[in-house]
Order: C-alpha cells, then sequence, then structure tokens
C-alpha cells in the first residue's frame, strides 16, 4: 500500500459500544444531554462543560471481558445565573440520572462558546478601540484576541462575588490570515466577565510601539519590513519520502481494540485529556501479562517567568481549564501522519449538548527505529542484528499559540515510551527600540518571547502482573563500605520502598542516576527477582516560579517529579477536577493526605515532565518541536531479551544475502 494508504475501523467511527471502557458515541452524547434537560434538574440557563464516558470502576481481573456493564455518562454542566457547576451519572441504557451534585465554590472550565464569543465582544468595546487608536490603529477587524485564563489574582475576592473571568490579550494582523502574534499590543489587559459575556476592566499601561517587521511562515506573507522575501525559495534537494507495508499493517483494529505483534491494549478519548490508553498488557510465552491499567495526560501548565503587567499571571492549565479533547486537531496524511495510517475520530459536545466529531482525532502507525540489537562476531565474521519497530499512538492539539504532540510510544521490545513535542508560536511581547528584555530575549527587532516553563503530568495507573504492586526509588552509589571498594571504583544499587503517601512525593537526584520501578512482590523471574517496570525520566527541568507565588500554590503538581498515590477512582487529575480561578492547592496535596500505605497494592505513578523555554531567534516565527518524555523499561519482567525473537530482516532488505540472513535453524543446521 502507498503513502495515501489509511485505514479505520468501521466500530470505532460509527461509535461501536460493544466493550465498557470504549469512548461515548455522538448519539449518547446527545442522549446524556436530552435525559438532563428533560428531568427536574434542568434550567433555560443550563449549559454543559463536558460529557463523556463514566468508567466503570476497575474489576479485580483489571479487565471487562465477559461482563455486562451499564453504559453511563458523566456530564459537568455549568449554570451561569445560579452561579454553580453540577454533575451527573447519567445511566444511558435506563434512561435516567443516577447521580446529581452540585460543585460549590467552583468554577467550570471553559464552555465552547467562550473562545469566540470574547473577541467579538472585546472588538466591539469603546474602551478597548480608544486604547487601539492610541496606539494608531483604527482597522479593528486584523485585531486577533486571546481569551487566556485568569489565573488567580490574589485580589481576596471570594467565589461568592468573583464572575467567572477571562483575561483577554490583543495581537495585530497585517492582513487576514497573516501571522498576528508578531505584532503583540503589549500593556493592553482586558478583564472579562464570561458569565454575563461583558468587558468589567480595561487597563492600559501604557503605549509600547508595535514591532516593525512581520514574522510570517505562511508562503503568502514571508516578507520582511521592506518588501523583501524572506526566503528566496524552497528547497530543490528534498526527495520524497514513502513509507509503505506492501503486505499492511501489522497491527489489528477492532473498534478501539488494538493487538500489535504481542501488544494488547484500548485507545480512549474524551474532552478534557483526549486520547487515553487502558488495558495494556503484553504476551509472553503464551502468558497474557498486564502491565499499565490506565495511562493519561493528567495535567498540564505554563507558568511564565515575566513580571511585566501583560504576562505575570500567564499559567494555563490548558487540560484543565480548556481540555486536550476540545483542542484536538483532525491529523492529515502525509503532513501530521506518514505511512500506513489508522485513525479514530473524537467526539465532543458543545455547550447545547450536541456531538461534535474531530475527524482523525488520533493517529495510530508503525515507525522503523533503527536497530534493536545487533552483535558480530570478530572471529567468525558472522553477524546478528534485528530492527526495532514501534507502534504509535498520537494526538496533536492546537491551544491558543501552541500546538502539543501527545505520542505513546509501544516497542517490539516491551518498552513504553511517552513524548510530549511542543510546537506552534510563541507568546510575545513588545518592547520599545533598543531596549532589552529582562524576562525574555529577543526574537526580532521590537519582540521578545517571555521566559516561560511547560509541565505535563501523566497519571500511569500501573497493574505489573496484576494489581498488587510496590514503589522503589532505585539510586546507584559508590559501595559504602571501604574494605570492599579497596580500588575505589565500585559501586552498588540502593533500592528504597515508598512505604505510604506521606512518602509518596519524590524527587530525581542526577547524582545518584535515579529511577523508580514498581514491582509484584507476588511474582517472580527465573532469578527469584520480583518482576518490574522501571520508570526512567529523560530530562528533568527545574521549577522556576517560587514559593510564595500563587501558581506555585496552584500547581503543586510541579513541586516534584514523582508522586505515588494508592488508586481511588476519583483521583483522576493532579491539580483537581476543577482549578479555574482557584487560589488553593487542590489533587495531589489533598491525595496523599490520608497517607494510606502503598506496598503491594493498587498504585498509581503521577509523573511530572517538563519543558525549559528560554527562547531563541531559531524559534520564530514558528518554533521547531521541542521534545520531552520519559519510558517505562521492563526490569526483570522477563527472563531474557524479550526481542530476542524478532526475525531476521529479508535479505534484499540488508541488500546482501548472507549468512546472518538465514533463518536460526538453519545455521545451526549448517554449522
Amino acid at each position: 500500500m502507498t503513502l495515501d494508504s489509511t485505514t479505520r475501523s468501521a466500530d470505532a467511527t460509527a461509535g461501536s459500544t460493544s466493550y465498557p471502557l470504549d469512548p461515548l458515541t455522538g448519539e449518547e452524547i446527545q442522549s446524556a444531554a436530552a435525559i438532563v434537560m428533560a428531568s427536574e434538574f434542568a434550567s433555560p440557563t443550563l449549559k454543559f462543560v463536558m460529557i463523556h464516558l463514566a468508567e466503570p470502576a476497575k474489576t479485580a481481573e483489571l479487565t471487562f471481558s465477559g461482563t455486562d456493564i451499564p453504559r453511563c455518562a458523566l456530564a459537568t454542566m455549568y449554570d451561569a445565573a445560579a452561579k454553580m457547576v453540577y454533575e451527573a451519572i447519567v445511566d444511558l441504557g435506563a434512561s435516567m440520572i443516577e447521580s446529581w451534585k452540585a460543585i460549590p465554590g467552583r468554577f467550570p472550565s471553559y464552555l465552547v462558546e467562550h473562545m469566540t464569543g470574547v473577541e467579538e465582544k472585546v472588538r466591539e468595546d469603546p474602551r478597548w478601540q480608544e486604547a487601539m487608536r492610541k496606539r494608531g490603529i483604527t482597522d479593528f477587524s486584523l485585531a486577533m484576541i486571546d481569551p487566556w485564563p485568569a489565573g488567580y489574582y490574589g485580589t481576596g475576592d471570594h467565589y461568592d462575588n468573583s464572575p467567572l473571568i477571562c483575561r483577554p490579550l490583543t495581537f495585530m494582523r497585517a492582513a487576514p490570515s497573516e501571522h498576528g502574534y508578531a505584532r503583540p499590543v503589549e500593556g493592553l489587559i482586558v478583564t472579562f466577565d464570561l458569565d454575563h459575556m461583558e468587558i468589567l476592566d480595561i487597563e492600559d499601561h501604557g503605549v509600547v510601539p508595535m514591532p516593525p517587521t512581520a514574522g510570517n511562515y505562511d508562503p503568502r506573507f514571508m516578507f520582511d519590513a521592506n518588501n523583501r522575501p524572506a526566503f528566496t525559495e524552497f528547497r530543490s534537494d528534498v526527495k520524497p519520502i514513502e513509507i509503505t507495508q506492501p503486505e499492511g499493517p501489522s497491527f489489528t483494529v477492532d473498534g478501539w481494540h488494538v493487538t500489535w505483534q504481542k501488544w494488547s491494549m484500548r485507545i480512549g478519548f474524551n474532552p478534557r485529556e483526549g486520547v487515553t490508553v487502558h488495558e495494556v498488557t503484553y504476551t509472553d510465552r503464551g502468558e497474557t501479562r498486564p502491565i499499565l491499567y490506565r495511562g493519561s495526560l493528567s495535567e498540564m501548565v505554563v507558568p511564565y517567568g515575566d513580571t511585566s503587567p501583560t504576562h505575570w499571571n500567564k499559567n494555563v492549565f490548558d487540560m484543565g481549564e480548556v481540555g486536550m479533547g476540545f483542542s484536538a486537531n483532525p491529523l492529515t496524511l502525509g503532513c501530521d501522519c506518514l505511512g500506513e495510517i489508522h485513525y479514530f475520530d473524537g467526539t465532543v459536545n458543545d455547550s447545547d449538548g450536541n456531538a461534535v466529531t474531530i475527524p482523525n482525532a488520533i493517529c495510530m502507525h508503525e515507525e522503523d527505529y533503527g536497530i534493536s540489537w545487533k552483535h558480530t562476531d570478530f572471529r567468525t565474521g558472522e553477524v546478528e542484528v534485528r530492527r526495532s519497530r514501534r507502534l504509535v499512538v498520537s494526538m496533536i492539539c492546537t491551544v491558543g499559540n501552541y500546538e502539543y504532540g501527545f505520542f505513546w510510544y509501544f516497542y517490539n521490545d516491551a518498552s513504553i515510551e511517552v513524548e510530549v513535542k511542543l510546537s506552534g508560536v510563541l507568546t510575545t511581547g513588545s518592547i520599545a527600540e533598543g531596549e532589552v528584555p529582562r524576562w525574555g530575549k529577543l526574537v526580532a527587532p521590537g519582540i521578545y518571547g517571555p521566559n516561560h516553563q511547560h509541565f505535563f503530568n501523566f497519571r500511569l495507573d500501573m497493574s505489573v502482573d496484576g494489581p498488587g504492586n510496590s514503589v522503589y526509588e532505585v539510586d546507584s552509589i559508590p559501595e559504602p563500605d571501604p574494605a570492599l571498594n579497596p580500588h575505589k571504583n565500585a559501586w552498588i544499587t540502593r533500592d528504597t520502598l515508598v512505604e505510604s503517601e506521606a512518602k509518596g512525593a519524590r524527587d530525581w537526584d542526577w547524582n545518584t542516576g535515579r529511577y523508580w520501578k514498581v514491582t509484584n512482590p507476588s511474582k517472580t523471574n527465573e532469578l527469584g527477582s520480583p518482576t518490574a517496570y522501571k520508570l526512567v525520566p529523560r530530562e528533568i527541568v527545574p521549577v522556576m516560579v517560587q514559593e510564595g507565588s500563587y501558581i506555585y500554590d496552584r500547581a503543586k503538581f510541579v513541586q516534584h517529579n514523582l508522586w505515588v498515590t494508592k488508586y481511588e477512582p476519583g483521583e483522576m487529575y493532579a491539580a483537581g477536577d476543577y482549578m479555574y480561578q482557584s487560589a488553593d492547592a487542590q489533587g495531589l496535596p489533598e491525595f496523599i493526605a490520608d497517607d494510606a500505605p502503598l506496598e503491594d497494592t493498587d498504585v498509581v505513578l503521577w509523573y511530572t515532565l517538563g519543558a525549559h523555554h528560554i527562547v531563541r531567534p531559531e524559534d520564530w516565527p514558528v518554533m521547531p518541536c521541542a521534545y520531552a518524555g520519559f519510558h517505562l523499561k521492563p526490569i526483570g519482567f522477563f527472563d531474557g531479551n524479550p526481542a530476542l525473537d524478532l526475525p531476521p530482516s529479508p535479505p534484499k532488505a540488508c541488500h546482501a544475502a548472507h549468512h546472518a540472513g538465514l533463518p536460526v535453524a538453519e545455521r545451526a543446521l549448517e554449522s
């Protein structure tokens, strides 16, 4: 099959509901909304924030095969008139509301109409227009107004007398579709009431000249301030690459269930987390062995390190305040994804409870990943080499100016990798000619990118060979007994049990090459050691937000690299269910407060990875991908190399028919 080959499961596209973990179909989303609006709880001002599957409670078997579980939806709603968030569990089969709960003192994430309605209202406001005229701007139709979440101002206002607000920032295009982030309107801040869709206040901290040059990446606009082309032509020496699999892909898809080589998993999707993975197992010598019950992005935050009025309180929780599923891109073959692709559509809701389909929201394909293992016997000249391959499950989200790609990689050596790719456009500030920004870096004349960081917390509901797991922190240290280390070269590994949640907040240590392993004390390998997987960090980012800041208090999950908790069904998000405009710490600090024991029990890892962004001119006008992630690797889970049985590449693929290309059995006979 060729580059243009795509597949999509008919069950997944139509919204098969044959398994209890399958995402809600569009029909189910609308049915849940209709049941709510026909109930005694409905009101004319009730709006739907999110409608998604109410996942059934975990079973002891870690699977739902052969069970008949009612399909239920979890609907989150907001009534601006009542100033109240509500949650409902809706039994879709029985067409009834199973539970209804008010959530006082909390604000919801954005409703869909907030993202476009704010821009229209701000553009019409006479106070905003006057501020724009001070800057010599009269064509308001070219303004881009981003409805930034408000964060928390620390004014002492309580929930009861504070509206649901956002803090829109303004940018100017020079022409429709032109890159507006190249012209930030510095110092102009709007406070906007989302409850009543009206402006509360306009702050103007003084006119800063607009940057003199464009910052375009679209070929239609790639000219500088002197109308010279940004480059003369596209590269002519980039030859086509086609990824072909003449016999089709190695994976199989049944609805949302995926099998690939020895892996089995269920893909999920919802408006808050976006892509999820469930029931991840690996078949070893005929035995299906669980590894990860559920994996997902749990929360993210982007704190800015610039104290100027326009930027100081930027600290967006893009998942919890906006929604990764809502932000998912329809992916395009040959551009976002290359090769033999299977797509899953994503279905979300609008604020009236209508279903909205995002076509191709999740992309799945295989990738060659170089050498898996190799050895050359230099005495005989015999070579054994196997190619690594990985299954890629990915989603790309656009939140305002940034793009975030979330990639789950499953390798044929039984390891798992999670990677975040960051691209898109910097959020920018203007600066007067000749000035040097203190809290950022210039990327073009008159324009700078503030210092900032991105933190992503992933929730990993582990099930290594079953639900009874223990977590150890593993450090490499010099041999502590001088008598055993006469040559000053010996070192050992030291395992420290994470005994309870009070000790569950852990930090990485470069000095000891620290990692964490999840063991099953009830299962051992042939060497007598408990079977295990280890979590291996990649780049570790220091947290630059300081204690005493409201950002620090709202996003406490960034304060430690790893948190370990005992599984509780309602503990899903690292910063809590509702963090919009919150001042207090929610989520993980609350989860560990009861100090539950963690040994030989159902454990959840919450791993925080980060990207430290001191911007470069090379990040402008659109940013090359930056990467952050972590690995889950077997460590004593198997009795040897799990990729030993990978078949050798066909002789023609190696461009030489040599001894190493023969099957193992034939080589043994020859020798």
